[in-house]
């Protein structure tokens, strides 16, 4: 069984209350079509992330299921139940970069932060997604944190990489 990864509420009632205001402001522009997805897209921009409150503020504003909104949540690639850390990690597994080894970085990656992919540490320093290409083929197999690309990546130079953001 997978690990369920508690994450504590950090949320204010003042992004509360800007959840709940954006939510009036779209169904009164969207005339009832596309509010759930619409919801979370503002819940999302103020939180940084879709936490459980949130969901539920959504819910109870649109007077539909927590289920459903969880549903939409799940099944839309941009949205996040967890927070990004501080610094946000990502290896390319497309094509070029899985065929040079990236699936490899990616476990490695797995292993020293104890995360899977789409997940923070427990401190809110690293998170860690799977992307398509980036458009650097030719340094495949490539990652990023934050703005920083680094290319030709081997899984034993990940402890490495990770030490400069350790500090």
């Amino acid at each position: 069984m997978a690990k369920k990864l508690e994450v504590p509420y950090n949320g204010t009632k003042e992004q509360e209350e800007r959840l709940r205001a954006g939510i009036a402001e779209i169904r009164a522009a969207h005339a009832g079509k596309g509010l759930t997805i619409a919801a979370l897209q503002k819940g999302q921009e103020i939180f940084g992330y879709l936490p459980e409150k949130a969901l539920q503020i959504i819910a109870d504003e649109l007077g539909i299921p927590l289920a459903e909104v969880y549903g939409i949540a799940t099944f839309y690639a941009q949205f996040s139940l967890y927070p990004k850390g501080q610094y946000k990690i990502g290896v390319c597994l497309g094509t070029a970069c899985y065929v040079k080894g990236s699936g490899d970085v990616y476990q490695k990656l797995c292993d020293e932060l104890k995360i899977k992919g789409g997940e923070c540490t427990d401190d809110l320093k690293f998170s860690l997604d799977a992307t398509r290409c980036i458009g650097c083929c030719g340094l495949a197999p490539v990652m990023t944190v934050n703005d920083d690309v680094y290319g030709k990546v081997t899984p034993d130079e990940v402890p490495k990489i990770l030490a400069k953001y350790r500090t």
